[in-house]
């Protein structure tokens, strides 16, 4: 019975450890997360391949990118 108080403590501890790890990050410029795979000079060029009477799903795989991650940047 005793163990189970330790482990709690031991949670906590490493939440706190955690938290103060991604603060440290973000203070030196850090950001976490995938990084996009559309960039702003991609999404421009789908958006004139398709104005050009392209397909979406050859867009995708011209520019490289799912249909899916094409279709929500193109809305």
């Amino acid at each position: 019975m005793v163990t189970h108080g330790f482990c709690g403590v031991g949670v906590v501890i490493c939440r706190e450890r955690t938290s103060a790890g991604l603060a440290t990050a973000r203070a030196r410029g850090r950001v976490g997360g995938r990084p996009p795979k559309m960039t702003a000079k991609k999404i421009k060029q789908a958006k004139l391949m398709r104005d050009n009477g392209m397909s979406q799903t050859e867009i995708a795989e011209i520019l490289g990118v799912g249909r899916t991650t094409l279709y929500r940047h193109l809305k």
